[in-house]
């Protein structure tokens, strides 16, 4: 079995914001999980009961290999073989800009889970403003460093963005924080002022309307 580490500094700067919010024996799902360095530091540091799911044939046996649950798949289908409230939390991290359908997969998420997680990369940040701005070319950053025609993102979204799109899917906001990242989003800080301008991602605790 490969080395593993709980050492919270290996992890990327909003992941570690987003293990910050996990209670203590939990049940975790998350959709889209790589190569689990969140589930393996929240099952080593606060023994989770996890869950994943991942498309990538490759990262779903690195993650096996480390001992996680995850099977390998694509997030709409097998989200639908889970009942009500399976999980205390549903992690869908760096991936919302990746998804055909973000209403349907907001919904999958608080159907199974009592709270959701989601981070994205924020295209309000002012680096990329500047660049569309002045090179009137598709933006390329840490955050978004794909070329428009080989990018797996087909999506792009703003901190406020998603404020307004919680309302029209019929969500709610629990908590959000907003994130400057560098050294390869190994480290960063917490945005307070003009976040949508100034963060390089997002981070959101969401709760159904009746929660």
């Amino acid at each position: 079995m490969p080395s593993l580490t709980s050492d919270s500094a290996f992890l990327r700067y909003d992941l570690r914001i987003i293990s910050s919010w996990i209670k203590p024996g939990s049940k975790v799902i998350s959709l889209g999980c790589g190569d689990g360095d969140l589930l393996v530091y929240l099952k080593q540091q606060k023994a989770i009961k996890e869950t994943g799911i991942e498309i990538s044939e490759q990262k779903a046996a690195s993650c096996i290999e480390k001992g996680l649950s995850v099977i390998q798949g694509d997030v709409f289908e097998e989200v639908d073989d889970y009942p009500d409230n399976a999980f205390d939390y549903v992690i869908l991290s760096q991936t919302l800009q990746q998804v055909y359908d973000p209403k349907a997969i907001m919904a999958a998420m608080l159907r199974i889970g009592r709270k959701g997680i989601v981070s994205f990369p924020n295209f309000g940040h002012w680096r990329i403003r500047s660049q569309l701005l002045l090179t009137g070319r598709a933006p390329v950053s840490s955050q978004l460093p794909y070329q428009w025609y080989d990018s797996p993102n087909i999506r792009v979204l703003t901190i406020r963005d998603f404020r307004e799109f919680s309302r029209q899917a019929g969500f709610r906001i629990l908590r959000e924080i907003a994130i400057n990242t560098h050294n390869e989003d190994r480290s960063g800080r917490i945005v307070r002022l003009f976040p949508n301008l100034f963060a390089t991602y997002g981070v959101f605790l969401i709760g159904s309307t009746d929660s």
